[in-house]
């Protein structure tokens, strides 16, 4: 195999693919990227760690001998990374490869083509088409809330439903709730539901130009998606993702209006003084129409700060992990943001009342 192509699209091209490297498998093969070259002058690279597998396309590569070779994908990552802006060669003689940019030239060992896994070809039951900008906005408000819990499968996906003209995403890690809807102007679309690992969703989020449709299609045990000349394929996550509905409380006893610069930086604040798992406790006064937050750590201090806000409903004090409260305040929109709460040991909902389409449920932490 010999081929010559700008550094900046080969980078570009390894930087999309190796977000399907193993990290820690015991095949040495998944920690490859496959790079196979036509004698048309189209070159496809490959990455897999069998549960996500990435492909990508570069047309128009001088191409003066064709082959198939796996080289260690990091490495290969890493070299392009350093090389100067101009062609590239790539050139392979029996198990090393030969790349030289300028004055630069490396020989790296391959690993052995047969063995890569064969990339899955996905035959979808169902194809829907949606603008790169609109799933990245909604992916960036439920990503946080995606469960790192590996024992728990279906929590570490995102479960993304179209109906209509709505598009939605849920996620939970059972302590947090995120829910984002958006509604696409260009009509009606297939209805279809379907769990997608979270990280795959964030590097399609990532990853797609928003100015390109990124095209879904999911059938029985995969989804694939596809933009421009990348294709990402997962497996959907087997399990009954949580009924999220019948956690959401139908009413609250109290809600709170606030600026939300206002009490996102206060809440970054006295944070700073619960630490150690501690909790920020949120209290509401009718009257004086104000929100104390507070937190105190054995042996630290402690910190407080209040805030005049608008209170609708009785006086109550509730407490929420200040990492996961920050998180919510954080993807919130717009100038003012609602807490509603319903007593101390309910959840409490985050919404925006400039984003209808937004929900951010918290469990509380039970006070001492």
């Amino acid at each position: 195999m010999k081929l010559t192509v700008a550094r900046g699209e080969l980078f570009e091209a390894l930087s999309v693919v190796s977000r399907g490297l193993s990290s820690r498998s015991t095949l040495p093969i998944l920690s490859g990227i496959l790079v196979s070259a036509s004698p048309e002058g189209t070159v496809t690279l490959q990455a897999t760690d069998l549960e996500v597998s990435v492909r990508r396309s570069l047309p128009l590569v001088s191409v003066e001998r064709k082959g198939t070779i796996v080289i260690p994908g990091k490495l290969f990552t890493d070299i392009v990374r350093s090389l100067p802006e101009a062609a590239v060669t790539l050139s392979v003689e029996g198990e090393t490869l030969s790349i030289s940019c300028l004055q630069s030239s490396f020989a790296v060992r391959t690993l052995p083509a047969e063995d890569f896994p064969r990339f899955p070809e996905v035959e979808p039951d169902k194809t829907i088409s949606l603008p790169a900008s609109r799933i990245s906005e909604i992916v960036k408000h439920v990503s946080k809330a995606v469960s790192r819990d590996e024992t728990r499968p279906v929590l570490t996906g995102i479960l993304l439903s179209v109906e209509g003209s709505t598009v939605k995403m849920v996620s939970t890690d059972s302590y947090r709730l995120a829910v984002k809807e958006s509604l696409i102007e260009d009509g009606s679309l297939e209805d279809v539901q379907v769990v997608v690992p979270g990280k795959v969703m964030d590097e399609v989020s990532r990853l797609a130009p928003d100015s390109e449709e990124v095209t879904l299609g999911v059938s029985d045990n995969q989804a694939v998606f596809m933009f421009g000349t990348t294709e990402f394929v997962a497996r959907r996550i087997e399990g009954t993702f949580p009924n999220y509905r019948q956690l959401i409380p139908k009413e609250s006893e109290t809600t709170v209006r606030v600026s939300r610069e206002e009490v996102l930086a206060a809440v970054k604040r006295v944070s700073l003084l619960a630490q150690h798992n501690t909790p920020l406790r949120l209290t509401v006064n009718s009257e004086d129409q104000t929100l104390s937050l507070s937190a105190t750590t054995h042996d630290v201090g402690d910190a407080s700060e209040d805030l005049m806000v608008k209170v609708e409903g009785p006086d109550v004090e509730i407490a929420f992990n200040h990492s996961f409260l920050l998180d919510g305040l954080l993807v919130a929109e717009g100038d003012e943001v609602v807490i509603s709460i319903v007593s101390p040991l309910k959840p409490g909902v985050i919404t925006s009342p400039q984003d209808d389409g937004f929900l951010y449920l918290l469990m509380p932490v039970r006070l001492g």
